[in-house]
């Protein structure tokens, strides 16, 4: 994969999360990336997913593929 660019980055938390910070945060970048992180560890590493990937991530979010 290519280096992406994280130095712009716009993070964005869900207006649902709970306030105890424990949650992720996710930027759009550049190329149609999407970067995600821990909110709790803001200097941390960040997970870079491809545009296919981040379809992937989602679609399985909507059909509960991540659920206990």
């Amino acid at each position: 994969m290519e280096a992406v660019d994280l130095s712009g980055a716009v993070w964005k938390k869900s207006a649902r999360s709970a306030s105890n910070g424990a949650c992720v945060e996710v930027a759009h970048l550049s190329g149609g990336y999407v970067g995600m992180r821990d909110s709790k560890n803001q200097d941390g590493p960040v997970l870079i997913f491809t545009p296919s990937e981040w379809e992937a991530f989602i679609g399985g979010v909507k059909d509960g593929e991540f659920d206990l």
